[in-house]
């Protein structure tokens, strides 16, 4: 059974700051297409509250994974909560390792925006900040959010990744499924 986990990330696209990041980053990714990134990537779309590691109730929603901290929570309403007062952001649904084709899962209020490479730390995405694995994926695989859109094309580049670089740390990666509020941290 999938067990779906809740995060809150930063904005990251053409609107950010004075937008120089982002032109540095599209120059950098070649991901021309983007309209903007909506990553697992702790390095660009970081969680937007930093939990209280000192509170042993946070403990209890703090999703761990092989000793890493994997920015994601086992509670929704512990994520609103710590949302609260804040206007942009991305309010997401993920399902670590999904056994099943989640662009066919609705989920009410949410929208399916696609699947995350992200490495066995949870810290980078190989899709989005590696700079490309040409051999394995082409930036034309990703959609408009720097995601792949398909289950069964995931798994095929999560395979061709760490087939083709094996000793490469970032091509030994977690498929995860990401939903996007539609309306909660849109800034409207």
């Amino acid at each position: 059974m999938m067990q779906f986990l809740y995060t809150a990330t930063e904005i990251y696209g053409p609107d950010y700051e004075d937008g120089s990041s982002w032109a540095k980053y599209v120059e950098f990714s070649k991901l021309t297409h983007l309209t903007e990134l909506v990553s697992l990537d702790g390095m660009l779309n970081g969680v937007v509250f930093e939990p209280d590691r000192g509170d042993p109730g946070d403990w209890n929603v703090i999703v761990i994974d092989d000793l890493y901290e994997t920015g994601l929570f086992n509670s929704l309403e512990y994520v609103l909560a710590k949302v609260k007062g804040k206007a942009k952001f991305n309010l997401l649904t993920v399902v670590k390792e999904p056994s099943e084709k989640c662009e066919e899962i609705g989920l009410p209020d949410f929208e399916f925006i696609g699947y995350d490479l992200l490495d066995r730390d949870y810290s980078v995405s190989a899709l989005s900040n590696c700079g490309g694995f040409e051999e394995s994926f082409q930036s034309t695989d990703l959609n408009k959010y720097g995601l792949i859109d398909e289950f069964e094309k995931a798994h095929d580049i999560r395979k061709r990744l760490f087939a083709n670089n094996p000793e490469e740390h970032h091509a030994d990666c977690n498929v995860l499924a990401i939903w996007r509020h539609k309306t909660v941290g849109r800034g409207y």
